[in-house]
């Protein structure tokens, strides 16, 4: 078999392995990533899904990705722009009414349904934030870590989380009792104490299921709807944005920043285990039989892939194993692009404007996500599912022919394990959703992408579809992610990291596991 010789060998080409690559080669280290798919990206990827419509494959919007990794990596100079939506979200009602969101509008919106609520909103918001600024703030940090050994092995963890007691503490008691709320609550008992009207519910609401095969209900996706606001866009705290030329000129950019950097970027090249000697990983094996030995192995996989498949569960302690089979991973999340011949026109507001740059929501209650994830459960999708809809071509004309567009359709909920001959029956549901509320969309389709949880994972490696690489619940965040004891990306075979989102902070494209993943590498492996 063919051998090669590496310092640092990285599972995936997903963003997070590229970060990950880019700190390590940065600082001295031979890198070669490992990439199953014939593009780097993992599932920041943009594709043609129709002749002349290219489109985000997966991941569709920019917010979560982290100021420090882009400027570190200098991705504007490789090529990335990103530019905030005109509007922030639309939500068309039934009733011909609707809420428009975003940037001076959101007060005065509100208050068509509700004056008591849109003079609570000003607190409601700096509220939010004041928790989302302390949680942003640890995004960078690695939590402290449950170790075994003693006194002298734990001290530097008991500091550690001294140190985050005292951040904590400094919120003062309000803000601590919002932190509670926040992590253990659900999303639909947190905003039922802020507002009265339906449409601001709603809003803040979808939030906390995207991704989230959940109930706005379920104790804990108060957290969900906190995880997607730490983010920013040019600068600019909890606004959202599109990426000229979709979701992969991230990482595009990211893996020309690596390249100059020197790392080894190997496409069509699937991994089929981790090289263990001694009880350590040194290496990695390829489908095609070659072997990359190294000091040390990171994975940016999902970690239930790289440990149901990968790793020899014969090194590995047979507690984690099991703690790891029992690891939630499963998404409500059922994806697809639409190629359009036109731009849709909502009865709610018919002519072409900002709203049709916004996130496009068609949730209109908390009762209605409520019942679309029961429906689900019970029979496998719902008859009124949730779905965002973004129309990326009126920001980013290089998508499509001109006077044409794509849409991103981004829906919940249906089953984890939907079975494939159901996918066409569903997507053809997703679009009369829309078309209900847009009468002509449906006409409008020239061509589609449909992807449910099992492409997801079939594609991009996401287990039970889930975008996250694992539930977002108390028992899998912060120093139980992915399970306690291993929340410094340090696994139990010793030489082997977990760089991927199922590391802190958790999922969405932020860089951070990548970044984090790195610092721990390079604290225990000195370039040379």
């Amino acid at each position: 078999m063919a051998q090669s010789r590496t310092d640092i060998v990285i599972l995936g080409g997903g963003h997070n392995g590229l970060v990950c690559a880019f700190y390590l080669a940065r600082a001295g280290l031979k890198v070669t990533v490992l990439e199953r798919r014939g593009v780097v990206g993992g599932a920041a990827v943009t594709e043609e899904f129709h002749p002349g419509f290219r489109n985000s494959t997966a991941s569709y919007t920019v917010s979560l990705l982290n100021p420090r990794v882009i400027a570190d990596m200098e991705l504007p100079r490789h090529g990335l722009r990103v530019v905030e939506r005109r509007a922030a979200n639309f939500l068309p009602f039934d009733d011909g009414r609707y809420l428009l969101t975003g940037e001076g509008r959101t007060q005065p919106e509100v208050a068509k349904f509700s004056t008591r609520d849109a003079e609570r909103l000003p607190d409601y918001e700096a509220r939010l934030e004041t928790v989302a600024a302390i949680l942003r703030d640890l995004i960078l940090t690695t939590p402290p870590n449950v170790v075994e050994g003693g006194w002298l092995a734990a001290l530097p963890e008991m500091l550690k989380a001294a140190s985050l007691g005292r951040r904590v503490a400094g919120l003062g008691l309000a803000a601590q009792r919002d932190l509670l709320d926040l992590f253990a609550k659900s999303a639909g008992d947190w905003l039922d104490g802020w507002f009265e009207s339906d449409p601001i519910k709603a809003l803040f609401g979808f939030d906390s299921v995207v991704g989230n095969y959940a109930s706005p209900y379920t104790p804990g996706s108060a957290y969900v709807l906190l995880h997607h606001v730490f983010g920013e866009v040019n600068g600019k705290k909890g606004a959202w944005g599109h990426a000229i030329g979709g979701m992969g000129a991230i990482t595009q950019a990211m893996a020309a920043a690596c390249a100059e950097q020197g790392v080894d970027i190997r496409l069509d090249a699937p991994v089929a285990e981790v090289l263990t000697e001694r009880g350590r990983a040194v290496g990695a094996v390829t489908e095609s039989g070659e072997v990359i030995r190294a000091r040390a192995v990171v994975s940016n996989l999902h970690p239930r892939l790289l440990f149901d498949r990968l790793v020899d569960p014969a090194v590995v302690p047979a507690d984690f194993t099991e703690r790891m089979s029992r690891y939630a991973s499963g998404s409500g999340t059922f994806r697809m692009n639409v190629a359009l011949s036109e731009l849709p026109r909502f009865t709610a507001l018919p002519e072409p404007g900002d709203h049709l740059t916004a996130g496009i929501i068609i949730a209109p209650t908390l009762a209605y996500m409520d019942r679309a994830h029961a429906e689900a459960r019970l029979n496998g999708w719902s008859s009124k599912p949730i779905v965002e809809m973004l129309i990326p071509s009126t920001l980013d004309d290089s998508l499509a022919p001109a006077g044409q567009h794509v849409a991103s359709l981004f829906c919940q909920h249906v089953s984890p394990d939907l079975a494939d001959e159901h996918r066409d029956t569903v997507a053809d549901l997703m679009i009369e959703t829309v078309d209900a509320h847009a009468p002509g969309f449906k006409a409008s389709v020239v061509g589609r992408l449909a992807l449910g949880p099992r492409d997801l994972e079939r594609r991009f490696g996401l287990i039970g579809g889930d975008i996250f690489h694992g539930r977002l619940t108390l028992d899998q965040l912060f120093s139980a992610r992915p399970v306690l004891g291993h929340a410094d990306h340090r696994m139990p075979l010793p030489g082997l990291y977990l760089c991927g989102s199922g590391a802190h902070p958790g999922g969405g494209v932020t860089g951070a596991p990548g970044h984090n993943a790195a610092r721990a590498v390079l604290k225990d492996l000195k370039p040379g």
